[in-house]
């Protein structure tokens, strides 16, 4: 007779198993940091949105939004990558956070002081430096703090904590910008959301979060320059790999709708500074609702398909949102556009952490980060840009239409993403 730990695993017990990285308490720590870290970081971007906007009533100046943090963020992801490599991840993770903390305090002063939008360029270019560092070193970290048996379940969590804090960031952002009449009071809370990230770090467990030293030095040989762009050919042939996160990045690049937000709030919805904050909120809300269904079902059987038709989707809703005029309907597209993208995240974090290993994790954590943050900030800047030239309805429905173009290319040409099953039958090799 087979004893009940021999049974095969039932759908009830895959549901349970979804809370298993909230019971590990290094997890619980991190969570609770970047959860309000994050929720400050998108208070902030609203402000930066609507206070660059009033100054200068420019949708070009919303898209150098984009571009001075992703300058950074490209120029400095390999060597950033190394250093989670070889470095304390939790040391490297503080250091980028602080950094952010300077970044939004700076923001602050400048709104008191009325600095002019150079220096809020020059202050949010710190921030991109900040993202550069702490996107390897966070990705990177967290399967050092869960058991790699429960890392899908962390990844649902932790997605799930990022939405939700990126929909009450923008919704309370947009409300304290209305009651009190400026952004101050919302870079100031920015920069406690990386200082209460810090602390949440200095409480992890003392040990060190290096990559596996044996591991490492197998891996890291003599060679400058091509050790550090490893994270690249790895990527290069890990072709599945590769069709995910290609897809993603020209989806992001070619369907974000976010940095017109304040001009479709402000000019074509006519919603003020509230309902700026409700739309920046929306798609966070559909991905936590998104993000809870998943976490309680099987995972994905087809998780190759479920990735390419998210993508589908969030496309659609990007058109028919471009073209809204009521305000409830861009609401619901919005939603949608996170209910979706939230699949697509889950997919392809967690296909980047299985199918590769610890000792290489920084770099290709950063190369990740690099193409999924260079295609939001140079998509930020390529919405601006078409809008200044062709309006804000050309820009957001020709970018849905670019997103349908891209996710049928991507599918004709891989076939092992087409056929990419559960997530959960691909075991990684560190």
């Amino acid at each position: 007779m087979s004893s009940e730990n021999d049974a095969p695993a039932s759908p009830l017990q895959t549901r349970v198993d979804a809370y298993a990285a909230l019971r590990v308490r290094g997890f619980q720590l991190f969570l609770a940091g970047h959860l309000v870290s994050v929720m400050g970081m998108q208070m902030q971007t609203v402000a930066v949105g609507w206070q660059l906007y009033e100054k200068t009533s420019s949708a070009m100046a919303l898209g150098l939004v984009g571009l001075v943090q992703v300058v950074p963020i490209i120029g400095l992801a390999m060597p950033a990558g190394q250093l989670a490599d070889r470095y304390d991840r939790r040391i490297l993770l503080m250091i980028a956070t602080t950094m952010a903390a300077i970044s939004s305090t700076g923001l602050a002063l400048a709104s008191i002081f009325d600095g002019s939008a150079n220096l809020i360029y020059g202050l949010l270019f710190l921030n991109g430096v900040s993202r550069a560092f702490q996107s390897p070193a966070r990705s990177s970290l967290m399967p050092q703090l869960v058991p790699l048996t429960i890392f899908s379940s962390a990844v649902r969590w932790s997605v799930s904590g990022f939405e939700l804090s990126s929909m009450i960031g923008p919704a309370l952002g947009g409300a304290l910008i209305a009651i009190f009449h400026g952004a101050t009071s919302v870079y100031f809370l920015a920069a406690f959301g990386s200082v209460f990230f810090l602390f949440m770090l200095w409480l992890l467990p003392r040990r060190s979060y290096r990559a596996e030293p044996s591991k490492l030095n197998a891996a890291i040989t003599p060679g400058g320059l091509r050790t550090i762009i490893a994270g690249f050919d790895y990527v290069w042939r890990t072709r599945i790999l590769l069709a995910a996160i290609t897809l993603d990045m020209f989806a992001v690049l070619l369907g974000g709708a976010v940095a017109l937000l304040p001009v479709y709030a402000k000019d074509i919805l006519q919603v003020g500074p509230t309902g700026l904050g409700w739309m920046q909120a929306a798609p966070s809300f559909g991905a936590v609702t998104m993000a809870v269904i998943t976490a309680h079902l099987p995972p994905f059987k087809r998780a190759g398909k479920a990735l390419l038709w998210s993508v589908v989707g969030f496309g659609i809703a990007t058109i028919i949102f471009g073209i809204s005029k009521n305000f409830w309907l861009s609401l619901v597209m919005l939603f949608l556009t996170g209910a979706l993208d939230n699949i697509s995240v889950v997919v392809r974090h967690t296909m980047a952490t299985i199918l590769t290993p610890d000792e290489m994790r920084g770099r290709v954590s950063a190369v990740n980060g690099m193409f999924i943050s260079a295609s939001n900030e140079l998509g930020r800047f390529e919405s601006g840009t078409v809008a200044a030239f062709f309006g804000p309805v050309f820009s957001v429905v020709s970018g849905g239409i670019g997103t349908l173009i891209v996710v049928t290319t991507v599918a004709l040409m891989s076939r092992d993403l087409r056929k990419y099953g559960s997530l959960d039958d691909h075991k990684t090799e560190a």
